[in-house]
């Protein structure tokens, strides 16, 4: 198997987080990539349309996309129902989470991307505070129930992870784990996982 990746993206990260929590790591080759979001990689584009990261490759030759995909792609290759319970509530707590963070990592992907890929002249700080303020009312809803977290080693818990990585890597001054002191409990208790250890650095 293969990853066409990008070492900055969280969405990467969570397909090789997912990896390493099936035992999947060592069978997935990685392929440095050039994916930017206004200088489209063509190379990219020739096998996922989107010329978006994470791109993988299945070993039957099948070319998957979106990292919700892929990590479902891995649970099952790894006998299924792993980090996406099978059915009942546990699976939707765990979409739903999956849901949650991967929301807030588009939002703060565009963010960022305002910042760094946009012209001065053209940015709008205004647009950019109301991506960002997606994940302080995300965050705000889970620091009212973390207990909801705790236990859980799902596809849910650990997009949320990624994205409480990409907001470190990213927005310095966002001030999470001030603002957010029971979720921050919970992310440095759930951060010793091998899996999150092993990922943080590409």
């Amino acid at each position: 198997m293969k990853l066409l990746f990008s070492p900055n993206s969280p969405f990467v990260r969570k397909c090789l987080v997912s990896a390493h929590e099936l035992g999947l790591s060592a069978r997935i080759e990685l392929l440095p990539s050039n994916a930017h979001p206004v200088n489209r990689d063509a190379a990219i584009i020739a096998v996922n349309p989107l010329g978006k990261v994470p791109t993988f490759f299945a070993d039957d030759g099948s070319v998957l996309y979106d990292s919700r995909v892929i990590c479902e792609y891995l649970d099952d290759l790894a006998g299924g129902g792993r980090l996406f319970p099978p059915s009942g509530p546990a699976r939707w707590a765990a979409l739903r989470l999956q849901a949650l963070a991967d929301g807030v990592l588009e939002a703060a992907l565009l963010a960022r991307y305002e910042e760094v890929a946009r012209p001065e002249s053209l940015r709008w700080p205004e647009w950019r505070s109301a991506q960002l303020d997606k994940a302080h009312t995300t965050l705000q809803a889970l620091e009212r129930d973390t207990a909801a977290l705790q236990g859980r080693v799902d596809i849910g818990t650990l997009s949320l992870a990624c994205m409480l990585w990409y907001l470190d890597l990213r927005f310095a001054d966002f001030g999470w784990r001030q603002r957010y002191p029971a979720v921050a409990a919970w992310a440095q208790a759930f951060g010793q996982r091998p899996s999150l250890r092993a990922n943080w650095a590409l």
